[in-house]
């Protein structure tokens, strides 16, 4: 068995069975554990498993979320690309929404110094990258901080967010199919993220090829409401021409 047969056979166990035991796995494929270490090290380099004692957990579980730390070296050169190319769909000035997440983080400390840009954030690793820069305007939205994401949640900040409006939403996201849309583990994050899609002209959905795929607990937005998907080339070319035909452009960065 070649090695991506073993891992397309590693993580469908894994989602079937909500984790995977080294010394199992070996016995299953007929290969040493350290083959079977090496393969789940690969797989949590994609981003699509987290190596637990023993073994290892799909990180795509309903439910199960990543800390900011644990997600920022997931696919950065990815997530780098993608935050660059984001830089086109910025208006040449006006608001703009920039979502919590390691990929939108990224394109905050990208953002031109050459425009005047007004940005609003629930997201404090966003508005600690932007409050010194002199052109930019930051808005902060207060609620209750999740530690797992430093974003703020709940009804302070949809009440807050139900005054604004912004030209572009910069929109991050766990999961991303064109059956169930844009989907996120936590329900209070949902409801944030639908008042920031609500909020905006156009919304610009920034995902790695990890996520396209996945659908997390709780449902955020249908496709046909993103206007663009900005993802990488590790995407499939046929699932992409499927999430065009949903609503949104995807480009691949």
């Amino acid at each position: 068995m070649y090695a991506p047969e073993r891992h397309q056979q590693i993580l469908a166990t894994a989602r079937a069975q909500g984790r995977v035991d080294v010394t199992r796995l070996a016995a299953d494929l007929d290969v040493t554990p350290e083959t079977v270490r090496r393969d789940l090290t690969v797989l949590e380099r994609h981003g699509l498993v987290r190596r637990v004692h023993g073994g290892a957990i799909p990180v795509e579980r309903l439910g199960f979320e990543p800390a900011v730390a644990d997600r920022e070296s997931v696919l950065a050169a990815e997530k780098e690309r993608i935050a660059k190319t984001a830089l086109d769909e910025l208006p040449d000035g006006g608001a703009v929404v920039l979502d919590a997440g390691t990929t939108t983080v990224r394109l905050a400390e990208i953002l031109p110094h050459d425009r005047e840009l007004t940005v609003v954030t629930h997201a404090l690793p966003v508005a600690t990258v932007l409050a010194a820069r002199p052109n930019v305007t930051l808005h902060l939205v207060g609620g209750t901080l999740r530690g797992r994401t430093l974003a703020a949640v709940g009804d302070w900040a949809e009440r807050a967010l139900r005054d604004v409006r912004v030209d572009v939403a910069f929109l991050g996201t766990n999961g991303l199919t064109v059956e169930d849309g844009i989907t996120t583990p936590d329900l209070a994050e949902a409801s944030v993220k639908r008042a920031l899609v609500a909020a905006a002209r156009r919304t610009v959905v920034l995902a790695d090829h990890s996520k396209v795929g996945r659908t997390d607990l709780a449902i955020v937005a249908p496709l046909a409401r993103v206007d663009t998907l900005v993802t990488d080339t590790g995407l499939d070319p046929e699932l992409a021409d499927e999430i065009e035909a949903a609503g949104p452009r995807v480009v691949r960065a």
